[in-house]
């Protein structure tokens, strides 16, 4: 160890001694004085440096301190020296620390970088210095084992995340429906098994996406709802005293146990299916004019509950309908190509999706009167209509904004030749369908407007 040659092996120093550990890694990588660190020169504010050996040890450079305390001028820099050779320094403000009982104001150093790392001076010999040093490892190994991460609550901007963050202001992209277990019978005291539930739940995933609307699986879970019984309801109980019971609850609908008051509560185990759109939601405002008497296109809901754009009127004499104008059509139509259904999934920012499935197994989901209603009152009161629709792929579809076409001028060969296009007919049985047409015009049109559907 390189000393000052008044520092001999017999001789006593003036070492550090660590009082308050960091939260930085530079305290071990020694980039600062550690415990053992002999010091070798103390320089306060802009002053001259001090350097050891330092008259009267410790107390000598306590009354350094207190006199440089006391005159205002709490800036330290000390710099140390450890076994190896290597040098280490500390820039740091002088504190006032509590003395003991009788004792005298006693003063410690706080580090600038870090206010977490405070140490003191004490007299130390000097090889108790480089006991100390060559401990070094051990104090590392155990204050590795004695740190504990530390955890607590920190503010979070919601309300600016949830307007900022989403694709949909304060409305989640989440997509779910909640199936819950059919009652088994009339009184609806008893339910079919969790596979069934389970069953039912596939098969409206199946049918929805058979019936072009697209969407994709992403997850499926049970869901526990609670509900008080009697305990002859449950299909199975739990006894807290025996673990072997829960083996007989993974297939079961309904279990019930007994809570500390007696009453018997039932467990119902729901499942909810997660799903997204296949290309995600795309917004289409239809701005209206005074001039629009109608909408220009109809909507309807299959059998799953999702409500579907079903119809628009594509008529030349109709080129300034709000359905044309905001891109709407064209939307329809390349849905349409795609063998896919347009589905609504909002209005206004609201969700008008099917979201839970009763034990009766009716579907719960939004009524199509109603929603041609609302519609219906947004052209008269002239406000805006914001609809989100599914897309069916993730390229981004554009959505022109359809220009007037061209005068028309007809040609005897053009009005010879046939028209084989697809067109609406309607079948009272059926509904509207499509079957080819030998007169029609160049994309869809509607023979007869009084379809199954709601125009608006």
């Amino acid at each position: 160890m390189k000393m000052d040659r008044s520092q001999t092996s017999e001789g006593a120093v003036v070492a550090i001694e660590l009082v308050a550990g960091s939260s930085k890694a530079e305290e071990w990588s020694g980039g600062v004085p550690q415990t053992g660190d002999v010091v070798e020169e103390i320089r306060i504010g802009a002053g001259q440096a001090t350097c050891a050996p330092f008259k009267g040890g410790r107390a000598g450079v306590q009354k350094l301190l207190h006199s440089a305390f006391r005159r205002g001028d709490t800036s330290i820099r000390v710099k140390a020296r450890r076994a190896a050779g290597d040098s280490a320094e500390l820039h740091a403000c002088i504190v006032p620390r509590d003395p003991p009982p009788g004792g005298r104001r006693q003063y410690v150093l706080r580090s600038i970088h870090d206010p977490n790392y405070v140490v003191s001076f004490v007299d130390r010999s000097v090889s108790e210095c480089i006991a100390l040093q060559r401990s070094m490892s051990s104090r590392v190994v155990c204050a590795l084992s004695n740190a504990q991460l530390q955890d607590g609550y920190v503010a979070y901007p919601w309300d600016k995340k949830m307007r900022e963050s989403l694709e949909i202001p304060n409305s989640s992209g989440f997509l779910s429906v909640l199936i819950l277990p059919k009652a088994s019978d009339s009184s609806g005291l008893h339910y079919n098994s969790l596979e069934d539930t389970l069953a039912r739940a596939n098969a409206w995933l199946n049918s929805s996406q058979a019936s072009g609307v697209p969407i994709l699986f992403i997850n499926i879970q049970t869901e526990a709802l609670l509900t008080k019984i009697s305990g002859e309801t449950a299909s199975c109980t739990v006894n807290a005293g025996s673990l072997s019971d829960l083996s007989n609850l993974a297939n079961v609908s309904l279990y019930g146990f007994e809570d500390y008051h007696g009453v018997d509560i039932g467990v119902v185990r729901a499942v909810r299916l997660w799903y997204t759109p296949l290309g995600g939601e795309v917004a289409i405002e239809i701005k209206l004019q005074d001039t629009d008497t109608k909408l220009g296109f109809a909507i309807s809901r299959t059998e799953e509950g999702f409500i579907y754009i079903s119809s628009v009127i594509d008529d030349e004499d109709d080129k300034e309908v709000a359905s044309t104008r905001s891109g709407l059509k064209d939307l329809y139509k390349a849905a349409m190509r795609a063998s896919k259904l347009l589905v609504i999934s909002r209005v206004s920012n609201e969700k008008v999706l099917p979201w839970m499935v009763s034990s009766s197994g009716a579907l719960r989901c939004f009524d199509t009167v109603s929603l041609s209603q609302k519609l219906s009152l947004h052209r008269h009161a002239l406000r805006p209509i914001l609809l989100h629709v599914f897309l069916w792929e993730k390229t981004p579809l554009t959505i022109p904004t359809p220009s007037p076409p061209p005068p028309l001028t007809k040609t005897p060969a053009a009005e010879e030749a046939p028209r084989n296009v697809l067109v609406y007919d309607n079948d009272d049985r059926s509904g509207a369908i499509l079957r080819r047409d030998t007169a029609g015009d160049v994309s869809f049109r509607f023979h007869d407007f009084s379809l199954p559907n709601n125009w608006v």
